[in-house]
Formats: C-alpha cells, structure tokens, sequence
C-alpha cells in the first residue's frame, strides 16, 4: 500500500484508483442499493424456518446478537475504509497493519470463500429455474447463469453496479413490503386477511419465549450467523464510486436500522403471524408460510422470484468481490501480476477470470461429487465469515493509531467505545467459533477444516515473503 493512499484529501482514492487502471464507475445510487441490499441475502429466506425450529421465538435474540457483531464489525470496517478505500479493504488494511502475512492469507481466504459461494448460488438458481423450465436441464441453468454474469462483469463496473442496483432493489421492496403488510396482519388491521392476527400472543404462547431453553439462543447463532456475510461488500466498492468516503460513511451508519428492519423486523412478523412450530413453518418455509396465512395467493411462486433475485444478487456481488481481492493482491505482489492489470474500461479482464474459472470448476464439484469433493471445500469455507471478522477486529485495534498520525482529517468514522468494544467483538466471535467447535458435526468440522485450510495458506504466504526477503538482499 502506497503512503499516497492513506493520506490526503477524500478525492485522492477514486484518483488512486484510476491510476491503478480502476474507473470510478459506481454511482451513488449504485453504492446506496449495495449497502442496503447487500445484508439481505438468500439465506435469510431459506435458511430461517431452521433457525425457527432450533429456538422458536427466541431466534429474535439470535438475530439480534449476531446483528450487533456485525454492527460493530461494519462500523471498524467503516472507519478504516472511510479514511482509505480501496480495493483489498480490509485485506489491505490487515497487510498494512498485521504484516503482510495477514493480509494475504485472509485476502486468499476470502477469495475462497467466494468462489465457492459462486457455486451454492449457481445451483440454488438452477433449481428454481429448472423448476419453471424443466426442459432445460439444472446443469445447463447453472451454465447460463454463470455465463452472463461473467458478461456483466466483465463489460464495465457500472453493468455490475446497475445489475446489483435492481437486483438490491426488487429485495428491499419485497421484504420491506413483507414487513409492513405482515405487521398490519399481526394485529388484524390488513382487509382480507385470512390470519386472525394474534398480536404477540404467538411469541409466548407456545411454550414461553424460549420453548427449548436458552441454550438453543446458541443454536440459533450457529443457524443465522452466516446469512449476514456480504455487509462488508460496500467497502470494497467504494474504491470505485465517485465519492467514496461519503458512501462509506453512509452505508456504516446506516447498517443498525437495515439489520433492524430487514433481519429482525421480517422475522418479527414470521414467529407472530404463525406459532413457532407450526406444521406449515416446516413445510414451506417460513416466508412462504407467513404470505399463505395472510391468504396472499401464488405465495409460493412469488417467494422463489425473491429467492431467485437474492441468488442473483449473491452471484453477481460474489463475481464481482472475488475478482476486487484478487486485484487487489496482485497489486500487493501476493497474486500473479495479471491480476492487478486493469482493461482500458477499467476492469480488471484476469482476475474476473481466474476466480470464474474456480467458480465453473466449484459448481462441475457440486454435480459430480456433492458429498464428497464440494462438501470438503464448503466446510473449507464455513467459517471463513468469522476468521475474516476477527482479523478486521485485530487490524482496527492498531490502524485506529495510523489514520490518526497520518490523516486525522479523514477520521470521519469513528468506532464506539474504542477499544473496548472492539475487544467485546473479538471476545463474541471468539465465543461463537468455540461454541462451534463444542457443537459438534458439521460445525466443528467448517471450524477445524477453515482453520487447516487457513493454517495452509499462512505457510505459502510466509514462504513467499521470506523469498521475497531473501531475494530483496541478495539484489541489495
């Protein structure tokens, strides 16, 4: 990281950016949707009714805790990435702040991780797709999808900033929608209706608030903590919008209230509408539940388009955040040089590429050896979300030293309570990757398999390094 992109004035990052063969193409309204859309993933839909069913009304709390985690995450992210965007983000804050062995091996990790979301969200749009179209095979969906949003990506950033603007967008109408019809039906203030609208009788009529103990507050964690990744997207966009210390500001101080609204509001209306173990929960998941019991026809169909734009939005911004790392290290000398070559409309062609390659071949893994080959790099990647949020934590506890000494004036973020809080942060993620590893099953093997995984991609790094080093000497 050069000393000209950690100090000077706010224009100085989308200049940087050009000169590193990167264009400003991201609007405003780009980021704005980015920032808000980008929490609201396909998870949430889908994997919520598991959530449900492990700590009934009291998943609110699971929700809520890991809400906070993220909160005060984005808000240690915000404050470096306001005062330097750029495209590694927390990558290149790690390499500057930890040593570059940080910064490598959680930039790689990350990476990683993406690439093999590429293939989870492939598939799940496949199936919805194949579901209307039977005629055409869930392999070749996959292959369709994957192609055009390669296209997308690889045409300009602002195809991807207007793909992510109305994919973003058709999500937020829909569960904000969701959250406002589904709370006139709780209190039997929507016409037609056909739920009797309990209020929050259903919160504690069936069993209490926590019908199966406060340990599966816990449980729920586990459940939901992985349906948040993508917050951090933002950041990395940033470097390429035409004010990024503005974007930056405005998608960190508004993470509490999109959390709020988007994750615990829509669950709200989920436990209220219907008890928490009710047959239909379980069956059709929670959302489609929630609409049918409204008497919302075609409830099912509508929810898949939801899903299906979710899907597409994850593919697009996962493309997209793969090859931004890969820039990124390539420009660190961490990646191969091609990387961090940039076309004349300021794309970066190689590392768009070389991670949609790992993307085809992730997704050729999920059809021919589901449970063996895909299911090891799944839980390779498990718990790269919380390895990725700890190192954020750790890097902030000395950048917040380096912003102030060499460029107070873009200190416009600031974190809470610092240091304190941060240390509460690496305390609850922490807790959670051990809790992990005491639960057993699929989560201690993603903690185990991440941090082997993890453990492999250090070595490299450090034996990179010490070669770098050791040529550096001989040619000194």
């Amino acid at each position: 990281m050069t000393k000209a992109s950690t100090t000077g004035d706010p224009g100085q990052a989308t200049a940087a950016s050009a000169q590193d063969g990167l264009k400003a193409g991201l609007k405003n309204r780009h980021l704005s949707m980015i920032a808000i859309g980008g929490v609201i993933g396909a998870g949430l839909f889908v994997g919520s009714k598991s959530g449900i069913a492990a700590a009934g009304p009291a998943i609110l709390v699971s929700y809520a805790l890991v809400g906070a985690m993220v909160v005060f995450v984005m808000r240690m992210l915000g404050e470096m990435a306001a005062a330097n965007p750029t495209s590694g983000s927390f990558s290149a804050y790690a390499d500057r702040a930890l040593g570059r062995w940080a910064g490598f091996t959680i930039g790689w990790l990350y990476w990683f991780f993406w690439v093999v979301v590429l293939a989870v969200e492939a598939t799940a749009g496949a199936e919805i797709l194949e579901g209307w179209i039977p005629a055409v095979p869930q392999w070749a969906w996959a292959l369709i999808v994957m192609v055009v949003l390669t296209v997308t990506n690889l045409g300009s950033v602002s195809s991807y900033g207007e793909f992510e603007f109305w994919f973003a967008g058709i999500k937020v109408v829909a569960i904000s929608a969701f959250v406002v019809i589904g709370g006139l039906a709780m209190f039997g203030l929507l016409p037609g209706s056909d739920n009797p609208g309990a209020g929050l009788d259903n919160l504690t009529a069936h069993g209490g608030f926590m019908p199966n103990g406060p340990g599966a507050i816990l449980a729920g964690v586990l459940m939901v903590v992985f349906s948040f990744m993508g917050s951090e997207i933002v950041t990395l966009a940033a470097g390429e919008s035409e004010d990024p210390q503005r974007a930056v500001t405005k998608a960190t101080n508004s993470v509490i209230w999109r959390i709020g609204v988007f994750y615990l509001g829509s669950i709200l209306v989920v436990v209220s509408l219907l008890p928490w173990d009710s047959k239909e929960i379980a069956e059709k998941g929670s959302y489609v539940a929630a609409l049918d019991s409204i008497g919302i026809p075609h409830a099912g169909q509508i929810m898949n388009v939801i899903v299906l734009t979710a899907v597409l939005s994850c593919l697009n911004s996962g493309l997209y955040t793969a090859s931004r790392m890969a820039f990124s290290l390539g420009q660190r000398g961490d990646a191969p040089r091609a990387f961090a070559r940039a076309n004349k409309r300021g794309v970066p062609q190689a590392a768009i590429l070389g991670s949609v390659v790992f993307g085809f071949l992730s997704v050729f893994f999920n059809y021919m050896w589901p449970d063996t080959v895909f299911k090891f790099l799944l839980n390779a990647s498990g718990a790269v979300a919380l390895f990725v949020w700890l190192v954020i934590c750790f890097t902030q506890l000395k950048m917040r030293g380096i912003i102030q000494r060499e460029s107070p004036e873009r200190h416009v973020v600031k974190m809470w309570l610092f240091p304190y809080l941060t240390w509460a942060t690496i305390g609850m993620i922490t807790f959670v990757l051990g809790y992990m590893v005491y639960d057993g099953g699929d989560n201690r093997e993603q903690v185990l398999l991440s941090t082997l995984l993890g453990a492999i991609v250090l070595v490299v790094g450090l034996v990179l390094d010490r070669r770098r080093r050791t040529r550096g000497a001989v040619q000194g």
